[in-house]
């Protein structure tokens, strides 16, 4: 059964960098799609960036283009979340999920978790 890990997580100052990842366990990344989520309190889970299963295709929230990058590397079976340029709106707690075949925006159609990684912008 695929087991995800999130790593990389902290408090950082706005317009520093950091990279998350999340790796996996019990099975290889290789036929997901995984993605980013990030939750804040009161909030719904929101999509922040997903990459398909050959990592063709990388797809981000409009506001984090051009600042985040979605990577993965087979060999390790792990995708990476870079963040530059972070703001104090970034802070949340950030999770990976992964599907069959699948990239989306919505959580509901993912249906493997890691327990999420805590990032906080704030100077």
């Amino acid at each position: 059964q695929l087991q995800l890990v999130e790593s990389g997580g902290g408090w950082v100052q706005p317009g520093d960098s950091l990279r998350l990842s999340c790796a996996a366990s019990g099975s290889t990344l290789e036929y997901y799609g995984v993605a980013w989520f990030r939750q804040v309190p009161g909030k719904e889970r929101e999509g922040v960036s997903c990459i398909t299963s050959s990592g063709g295709t990388r797809t981000y929230l409009d506001s984090v283009k051009g600042r985040f990058t979605i990577s993965r590397d087979a060999a390790k079976s792990t995708v990476y979340l870079q963040m530059n340029n972070l703001k104090p709106e970034d802070s949340a707690v950030y999770y990976c999920a992964a599907e069959h075949f699948f990239c989306g925006s919505d959580w509901r159609t993912f249906s493997s978790w890691g327990q999420g990684t805590g990032v906080t912008i704030s100077s």
